[in-house]
């Protein structure tokens, strides 16, 4: 939830939902709320954390970035 008064405290989940509708939601269509859930569910878990490279995180998925810096 962001500050009163400031505005760039929500740009980072505005920048993965629109990275999510983007990549998935726009180019899909869902038969049901649940086929659409699983969905999202296994892009959030298994490609946006674990394959995907972020540019913010030197290249690296979330995943990688996490152990990487658990070994510093």
């Amino acid at each position: 939830m962001s500050r009163k008064g400031d505005c760039w405290d929500n740009a980072p989940m505005e920048s993965f939902f629109h990275t999510l509708k983007v990549e998935l939601v726009y180019n899909t269509t869902f038969e049901t709320r649940s086929q659409a859930r699983r969905s999202i569910f296994e892009y959030i878990e298994v490609f946006y954390n674990r394959t995907r490279l972020h540019s913010a995180i030197g290249y690296n998925s979330p995943e990688e970035y996490e152990k990487m810096r658990k070994v510093s």
